[in-house]
C-alpha cells in the first residue's frame, strides 16, 4: 500500500473535524464559524440544533490587507448577531491557526460586544 501524502488543506479540514466533535452551537450559545480563502475571509453566527444562520458577514467586496478585512468582517458579524439580540458565541476557527486574520476577527468581534 503506497503511502498518501496530506496535503495542508486535507489536514486543515481533519483539524476541524475533530474540533466540531466537541464545539457546537445552540439557540443560547450559538457558534461562530470562520472560514479563510486565499481572497477572503467569511463568519457566520450558526446555531446546530436548529441547523440554521443567524448572522454572517465577509469581506468579498472589501479593500485592504487580509487583516484589515479580518477585522471588518468580525465587527460586522458582531453588530449583526447583536441586533438578533445575540452576544455570546463558541469559536470555531475551523482548523486554522489562531494567528492572523483568525486572531483580528475575533479581536475585533470581542472589541464590538461579543464575549466568548
Amino acid at each position: 500500500m503506497a503511502h498518501i501524502l496530506k496535503t495542508k488543506e486535507d489536514l486543515r479540514k481533519r483539524r476541524h473535524k475533530r474540533v466540531r466533535g466537541t464545539v457546537s452551537g445552540t439557540a443560547e450559545r450559538p457558534r461562530l464559524a470562520v472560514f479563510r480563502s486565499n481572497t477572503a475571509i467569511y463568519a457566520q453566527v450558526i446555531d446546530d440544533v436548529a441547523g440554521n444562520t443567524l448572522a454572517s458577514a465577509s469581506s468579498l467586496k472589501q479593500k485592504g490587507s487580509s487583516l484589515e478585512k479580518a477585522q471588518a468582517v468580525g465587527k460586522a458579524v458582531a453588530v449583526a448577531a447583536k441586533a438578533k439580540g445575540i452576544s455570546k458565541v463558541v469559536y470555531d476557527r475551523g482548523g486554522f491557526k489562531y494567528a492572523g486574520s483568525i486572531l483580528a476577527l475575533a479581536e475585533s468581534a470581542r472589541e464590538a460586544g461579543l464575549e466568548f
